[in-house]
Order: structure tokens, then C-alpha cells, then sequence
């Protein structure tokens, strides 16, 4: 019987199997789909507190994997498929045929990141195709970018690049922007923006990174024209998808499938089975955001064992 079962292994899940450890839980983790989550598929981390000169993804993550490991943690590798939270102790199966038992289950399984599908997203992934401003704004100060989207987020993400970048084209599939008034009036009063009505993307071109993206203007339509536009970075701003489906029968999500959370806290509606990181959080998607709420489950778990008087 594991004390503390965690799924996944970014920030979130090895944050909470430090603290678990560090606690005696001996917490077990298994890695899912992506070992070491959404950021190993970013290059150099610039805004973790404690790296000053910035870090390599991998690194990072390698060095929080070791850190739980230290302190008693198990990080196996295999994927949940299915689960059982109707009664404590809550039952997971694994893709590989087998299936734990736990009294206290952490959710750290993330979100991934919507592409529009072309095969040149995976080419330049790394190499100026980003979907986080946040994470990667910096490495495009005085460069043009551009950022597909036309929602509250794209105009989040356009409007921070535009306090880096010489030029942000926004490329809008619509007629018009479906963010906010605020949002679209923020964007259109910013001069280094540029809208790009009813235009897709046909693809990406670079000999080293991206350099450029092949764009059509009304697709289908009589007026139908290609153009392409010089960018240093492409940015995806059109939604993330939590990995919560397995959940949903058993606990609450959002409308976009994020799981809900009670006050501000990690914990679920569904005793001892806690939420952390970014299959929690649509608002932030950040790796110190998703740490902290690591932490916040694994002290969580801890009181709920101690409640239950489980050692």
C-alpha cells in the first residue's frame, strides 16, 4: 500500500515528492506521458529563482528528480489509464498491466499545449516555435515575432512580447478578435502590434531556426493570397488541454477540463486526492507556480494521513 502515489514528474509532481519524502510519506512517482513534463520541451529556463546565469530544461528537471530520490522517493516509469477514487485507498493501473493501491493520490499529470498541427511546429520546436511568452519572451528582445490566436490569451501573450520584441504580428484565423474589449483595445492601441485579420499559417521556413512563416490570407475565398512575413519567433497562443480526462468521473473540472480545487488549496472534492501544477491552474502555467502548489499537496497529504492516523 503507497502512503503517497504521485502522477508526473515536472515541477509540480517532483516538488511534492520532495516535501512527501522529506515528510516520511515515501512517496512513489510515476513519470507519465512526458518525464520531466512540459519543460523539457523548452531549451534554457531563464526565470526559476536560484539559477542566475539560466538553465537547461533538462538539467532542471534532472536536478529535481535527484532531489526527490534523495529523500526516499521512487520515480518509476509508466502511464495511469485507469483509476477507481470511489472509496479510500484509491486504485490506479498503469499501462503496463500493473496497479498500486494509496491512501493520499497528488494529480501532477499538466497540460499540454494546443498546435495547430504542422509539421513544421515540430520542426522548429526549440528553435523559435514556443507556446509560452513567459517562458521564452526573453531570448526575443529587439526581434519580430508572431503569435496565432485570437482570444484573451493570444492578447496577453502579443502584448508581453511587445514590451520585448520590435514587432509582434498577431495572426488571426477570424475576422476579429474574440478577447475581451479590454484586451483588444490594449492590443490595438500598442504600435509595435499588428493584427493580421482572416490570415492562417501555412507553414514555418529557416535554415537556422525559424526565420520566417508562409501565411494565407482568406483561405478559400476569391481574394485568397499568400504572403509571408519575416518573424524570429512563432508563438501558439490558442489554449492548453489539461490531462484530467482520467479524473472527471470522480472529480470536478472547469468547463476546459481543469480540475477545481477548494479555496485556494490543493485539495479536491474527493478525500485524500489532491491537484497540482498545471492540470490545476489555467490562469499562471508557470514552473514556480506549479512547484509551489507541489508543495502545498504533499503538506496537504501529510495532514490528511495524520488525520487517519496513517504512518
Amino acid at each position: 500500500m503507497i502512503k503517497c502515489l504521485i502522477l508526473g514528474s515536472g515541477p509540480a509532481g517532483y516538488t511534492a515528492a520532495i516535501y512527501a519524502g522529506r515528510a516520511g510519506l515515501t512517496p512513489v512517482v510515476y513519470e507519465g506521458l512526458q518525464p520531466g513534463g512540459q519543460l523539457t520541451t523548452t531549451t534554457e529556463i531563464e526565470n526559476f529563482p536560484g539559477y542566475p546565469e539560466g538553465v537547461d530544461a533538462n538539467v532542471m528537471m534532472a536536478d529535481l528528480r535527484k532531489q526527490a530520490e534523495r529523500y526516499g522517493a521512487e520515480v518509476r516509469s509508466g502511464i495511469a489509464v485507469k483509476v477507481n477514487l470511489d472509496k479510500a485507498p484509491y486504485k490506479v493501473e498503469f499501462d503496463d498491466g500493473t496497479s498500486e493501491e494509496c491512501h493520499t493520490l497528488i494529480i501532477a499529470t499538466g497540460a499540454v499545449a494546443k498546435y495547430l498541427g504542422l509539421a513544421d511546429e515540430e520542426k522548429y520546436r526549440g528553435e523559435g516555435v514556443s507556446a509560452c511568452a513567459t517562458c521564452d519572451g526573453f531570448f526575443y528582445r529587439n526581434k519580430q515575432v508572431a503569435v496565432v490566436g485570437g482570444g484573451d490569451t493570444a492578447c496577453e501573450e502579443a502584448s508581453y512580447l511587445a514590451g520585448l520584441a520590435s514587432k509582434v504580428y498577431m495572426i488571426v484565423r477570424k475576422p476579429f478578435l474574440r478577447a475581451s474589449k479590454a484586451m483588444q483595445e490594449k492590443v490595438f492601441n500598442n504600435p509595435k502590434i499588428e493584427v493580421l485579420f482572416e490570415t492562417n499559417t501555412k507553414g514555418l521556413f529557416g535554415e537556422n531556426g525559424v526565420e520566417g512563416a508562409h501565411l494565407i490570407y482568406k483561405k478559400g475565398s476569391p481574394e485568397e493570397k499568400e504572403l509571408d512575413i519575416a518573424i524570429d519567433g512563432f508563438f501558439l497562443a490558442i489554449g492548453h488541454k489539461p490531462n484530467s480526462d482520467l479524473f472527471k468521473p470522480w472529480i470536478k473540472t472547469d468547463e476546459q477540463g481543469y480540475i477545481i480545487t477548494q479555496d485556494g488549496r490543493p485539495n479536491t472534492d474527493v478525500p485524500g486526492v489532491f491537484a497540482a501544477g498545471d492540470v490545476a491552474d489555467p490562469h499562471y502555467r508557470q514552473a514556480i507556480t506549479a512547484a509551489a502548489s507541489g508543495c502545498k499537496a504533499a503538506l496537504e497529504a501529510e495532514r490528511y494521513l495524520a488525520e487517519k492516523g496513517i504512518k
